[in-house]
């Protein structure tokens, strides 16, 4: 029997928002609860080439299929004509360990899943009335943040800072092409906005914690590995409510384990994104709050097993 191989072409086809959202958002309320079996991930750098590599397994307990991904960012790559993120998902059956199928995604998924729980997040944990979003970063991810929060909720404006003007400018015509109002700003003028996201390979935090306005919220996904870190330690001092997609992995590498070493926050101090989505968070306007998502293996399982699912109707 052939092993079924299945392009970014017929993933796309089979994929639509509403499928990613629902997939992310019920994984993540799994794994909450504590229904999900997720090994810790793999980690691999490449500094010459400015290059990293993550290899994922998870499985939602009940679920026929398990997944192992493999994701790389090589930031770079732009430079050279390609894109920055490649990977493929192997989709194998929780009853026999036959491997049902392979995902060649280039990395789709994860930006999907990225993007999804991103917005889910942002969207229960910011006030109701927030409606200016800034994204510190000017990739794809940058790019996905701004548009699937939209799917959400009105934004009227999107303040984009990057590491140079020429890929801000660039982001915020992609944005606009979109439909929405994008433009430039300084690190300063976007830690201002009533919603923030980061999306950087960063080693240092990009923004100040006291730029940062009473009643913010800032959902941090870059901090991927235990040497990045996107969000201030301080910051975590000043929110109200600190949300993790994992405790254990954002204690080991994220930007809420920066925070606790420093003593910024204790170990503790955190609640699961998928028990907000769940029961949504009862914030004081004034309230500061803030996630840190690390990406979850359950999550690329539930997503890749339901468009399989598509993929094979």
């Amino acid at each position: 029997m052939t092993l079924p191989v299945f392009d970014t072409a017929a993933i796309e086809a089979a994929a639509t928002s509403q499928l990613v959202f629902d997939a992310v958002r019920g994984a993540l309320i799994a794994h909450a609860e504590g229904r999900t079996l997720v090994p810790p991930p793999l980690h691999m750098e490449f500094p010459e080439a400015d290059g990293d590599c993550h290899v994922k397994a998870g499985w939602i307990t009940g679920a026929t299929d398990f997944t192992v991904k493999i994701a790389t960012g090589f930031y770079g790559n732009p430079g050279l004509g390609i894109p920055s993120n490649h990977g493929l998902v192997c989709v194998i059956s929780a009853r026999t360990g036959q491997i049902r199928a392979l995902l060649d995604d280039r990395g789709r998924l994860t930006a999907w899943r990225t993007a999804a729980v991103g917005a889910l997040i942002t969207h229960a944990m910011a006030r109701p009335s927030a409606d200016t979003l800034a994204v510190f970063g000017t990739g794809e991810q940058a790019r996905l943040q701004a548009s699937w929060l939209a799917k959400l909720r009105p934004i009227s404006t999107v303040l984009v800072h990057g590491r140079t003007l020429h890929k801000a400018n660039g982001l915020c015509e992609q944005l606009n092409a979109l439909g929405q109002h994008a433009r430039p700003a300084s690190a300063q003028e976007a830690a201002g906005a009533d919603m923030i996201i980061t999306t950087t390979p960063a080693t240092s935090p990009v923004l100040d914690a006291w730029h940062v306005r009473e009643g913010a919220h800032v959902t941090g996904i870059g901090t991927d590995m235990p040497h990045k870190n996107e969000l201030p330690p301080a910051l975590f001092h000043r929110a109200r409510l600190i949300a993790t997609d994992d405790h254990n992995q954002c204690l080991d590498h994220g930007d809420f384990a920066h925070a606790v070493r420093a003593g910024s926050t204790a170990h503790d101090s955190d609640i699961g994104a998928g028990q907000l989505l769940k029961t949504p968070p009862d914030r004081p306007e004034s309230a500061i709050t803030v996630a840190d998502l690390t990406g979850v293996g359950a999550l690329d399982a539930a997503l890749a097993s339901a468009i399989l699912d598509q993929l094979l109707r």
